[in-house]
């Protein structure tokens, strides 16, 4: 998952004022979005450390350890949450700064500042390598493009940004059978919106889409349109009720489309060897693009922990916050911390897996997380204090 992001303290990625009154609904944003964090903390600890045992996406059910599976499940949180987040906040920078046309010039400018830090910064913190044969156009990439998009969708009516944002959610695998000649521009913009292919750049080097945009789109849509249930003069038990009829009603769909196995998933599941197997089976979803039931089962996860984050231990709120703050700083400290970890540790034990040393299990991979995040911790709490304090311009890009 690569993931994220957003850009001020509360709530991330648009800078918003906080009242007393609203603290808690905003924290609860920031809360859901630090532990989504922590879980792609995870994953890509994963991807830096568990060399020898890299599973496919989407998983080999047949072949993956039920705690691979789980941990790779788990991260699958974070996209959408992240996604379906920057929408919402983009709601609340509109009313702070009182029309909708802020919100939307501020998605244009930070949405291209996002595509181009994926296809620098982040690219070079996962290679290491300043002319890499392949670039990988991930999570950031998706989200920089979604904020443009949302920047014009936005001045649709509200049930409008409702029907496009639910038609292009539930409706994209209709399109999963479209093909267009290799290498013409449509075979181009088909692996930007919606197939994950190679694009030739004009250097001789390749553009990987890992993260098909169209779904996305509709994703940040409906983000957006949920926003106004976190307005000041919600009160905080409709809104955790309208939150979680969501939550009911997505996982409900989810749970009908999956089970009568025919849309929604472009992977049917089926009966295993044993129970354990088949439940694998009936949860391995499709991510790239993110399939409707994929979209169905994530999102109806997230509105139910958003509904619940809001009645968080003090405690628990606090140091998830502290993540959730600041997304995209703590998204390149991560990466770079990870990788950095790694290249020091291949110069102390041998490295078999292209330099790169790798960890002997899964439960490896979540204590090296666990120690990766608490130096995190508070470098995200200092760079909050410092963007808080600061009155520079850019900073309300990081």
């Amino acid at each position: 998952m690569n993931t994220p992001l957003s850009t001020a303290a509360r709530p991330a990625p648009l800078s918003v004022p906080i009242s007393p009154s609203s603290r808690s609904r905003i924290e609860s944003i920031d809360a859901l979005r630090g532990l989504v964090i922590l879980l792609m903390l995870v994953d890509h600890t994963r991807e830096f450390f568990f060399l020898h045992a890299q599973v496919s996406d989407p998983m080999d059910v047949a072949t993956t350890s039920p705690a691979l599976f789980a941990t790779r499940l788990a991260a699958h949180l974070c996209a959408p949450v992240f996604v379906a987040l920057t929408g919402l906040a983009a709601l609340l920078y509109g009313d702070a700064k009182g029309s909708p046309n802020a919100a939307s010039a501020f998605l244009f400018k930070r949405g291209l500042f996002l595509v181009a830090l994926e296809w620098t910064v982040i690219n070079f913190a996962w290679t290491f390598d300043l002319t890499p044969a392949t670039v990988f156009l991930q999570v950031i990439w998706a989200i920089g493009l979604s904020m443009i998009a949302l920047a014009a969708l936005l001045h649709l009516p509200r049930a409008g940004l409702i029907a496009v944002g639910l038609a292009i959610t539930l409706g994209h695998n209709l399109l999963d059978g479209l093909a267009f000649a290799d290498g013409s521009w449509s075979d181009t913009l088909w692996a930007v919106l919606h197939e994950r292919d190679h694009i030739a750049l004009p250097w001789g080097g390749t553009a990987r889409t890992s993260y098909p945009l169209l779904p996305w789109i509709g994703v940040i849509a409906l983000g957006y349109a949920i926003g106004p249930w976190f307005r000041g003069d919600v009160a905080p038990s409709d809104r955790r009720r309208r939150l979680t009829m969501l939550a009911a009603t997505a996982l409900s769909l989810f749970l009908a489309l999956r089970i009568v196995n025919i849309y929604g998933e472009p992977l049917p599941w089926s009966v295993g060897s044993d129970g354990l197997r088949t439940v694998m089976s009936f949860f391995n979803l499709t991510k790239y693009p993110p399939s409707a039931d994929f979209l169905l089962l994530t999102l109806g996860l997230g509105a139910a922990l958003l509904a619940a984050f809001e009645r968080l231990g003090r405690f628990a709120s606090v140091s998830l916050v502290t993540f959730g703050s600041v997304p995209l700083y703590f998204y390149i400290l991560h990466l770079y911390l990870l990788h950095l970890l790694n290249r020091a540790a291949s110069t102390i034990w041998p490295a078999a897996d292209a330099g790169f040393v790798s960890v002997p299990g899964v439960g490896w991979i979540w204590l090296l997380a666990a120690a990766v995040a608490i130096p995190c911790w508070f470098a995200c709490r200092w760079f909050t204090a410092r963007k808080r304090a600061s009155a520079k311009w850019w900073m309300r890009y990081l």
